[in-house]
């Protein structure tokens, strides 16, 4: 059939039925050999096209990546070499710099239509090769181009896939800030229907709201039950104060927690427990406004934090630095001095609270 018809729709056509005729022998590494070459014929195309072609481009290239990633399971299955997706992310990146250096079309018909989608699809390669710091390519392409139309104006889908991509970069940087920002944003925006993405966004953003003193509600974390397994030990710890639960907790989860890069943000928030007891105890001392150090260091050792009263000194002086309680330490007392009104600010009241991580 080829040259039956106009170039390069003859070899595309060829190489998708080699492509199925391959997957339906579960061979994934052709399937996914042909497939590269496919793309690579259509980008010849797209290159000179406008963005009328942007919904084939999507579709074969969400192809790519799915071939990709059984091409490299087959491979380690076989012991052969797994880089079939160093491969997909680098075709991916030559469609988005197709995509972002478009000039030539009309605004509405113009290939920048396709630059949010794929640079989520190249972020979504990145990540899985675990080779986050070549995204700042991709970033610094979508900035030096100020003609590219803004990101509201793309479809829900691109804008959330995009927003939860950066919440993760700067997650990942503990640009904790604009990790939340942008991460409630895709939140917000995402399809109720789409249940797991959902949860793949809440699994970061409901660690950077306990760290601001936001605290899930029960009824948020049963609508997932993964999170709700994951979290809720840790926040009914925090609620109540109980240091020995939260290190517990933290100690079960530790594989789970470092694989998701999540263990140091939830491990911050013991913080937010250590703040609980401390004033529980100020609550069993009826409210005074002097308090010895020896209190605070036995409310630690009851709890299971066997530490020197050095120690539990520091960790009071760290709770009034972070603002976690208002007062001063009088060292040469040994004694707490709290303030008459509002000893313990309420959690969400501290002023810049990731500042002080």
């Amino acid at each position: 059939y080829e040259n039956s018809t106009t170039s390069p729709w003859d070899e595309i056509a060829i190489l998708y039925v080699l492509v199925c005729g391959h997957i339906a022998k579960r061979r994934s590494p052709e399937a996914f050999r042909d497939h590269v070459q496919l793309v690579t014929n259509f980008l010849r195309f797209f290159q000179e096209s406008q963005g009328w072609t942007l919904q084939a481009l999507f579709a074969i290239l969400r192809d790519l990546r799915d071939l990709a990633i059984d091409a490299d399971v087959q491979a380690r299955a076989e012991g052969g070499k797994a880089d079939h997706m160093e491969e997909a992310a680098r075709v991916v990146m030559k469609a988005f710099t197709a995509c972002v250096t478009d000039r030539s079309s009309p605004p509405d018909r113009s290939r920048k239509w396709g630059v949010y989608y794929v640079a989520g699809l190249v972020f979504k390669c990145y990540f899985r090769l675990k080779r986050i710091s070549l995204t700042k390519n991709i970033l610094r392409a979508l900035e030096v181009n100020q003609d590219i139309p803004p990101l509201e104006h793309y479809p829900r889908a691109h804008r959330v896939t995009f927003r939860y991509y950066l919440g993760m970069l700067n997650f990942l940087n503990e640009e904790y800030a604009k990790a939340e920002e942008q991460l409630t944003q895709a939140f917000y925006n995402c399809h109720t229907g789409h249940h797991a993405n959902q949860e793949r966004i809440l699994a970061y953003l409901i660690p950077l709201r306990v760290l601001k003193g936001h605290l899930p509600s029960k009824e948020l974390l049963a609508r997932f039950p993964v999170l709700e397994g994951l979290y809720l030990p840790f926040i009914d710890a925090i609620r109540h104060g109980d240091l020995a639960t939260f290190d517990r907790t933290l100690e079960e989860n530790e594989h789970k927690l470092l694989a998701l890069n999540l263990y140091l943000t939830v491990e911050r928030s013991r913080e937010l427990c250590m703040r609980g007891l401390f004033r529980k105890a100020w609550v069993a001392a009826e409210r005074t406004s002097r308090m010895p150090i020896s209190m605070f260091h036995a409310a630690l050792r009851i709890s299971g934090s066997d530490v020197p009263v050095e120690e539990a000194e520091c960790f009071v002086a760290n709770m009034i630095y972070k603002g976690y309680m208002k007062g001063y330490i009088s060292h040469g007392m040994q004694m707490v001095v709290l303030s008459k009104a509002n000893a313990f600010p309420r959690l969400v009241e501290r002023p810049a609270p990731y500042s002080v991580l």
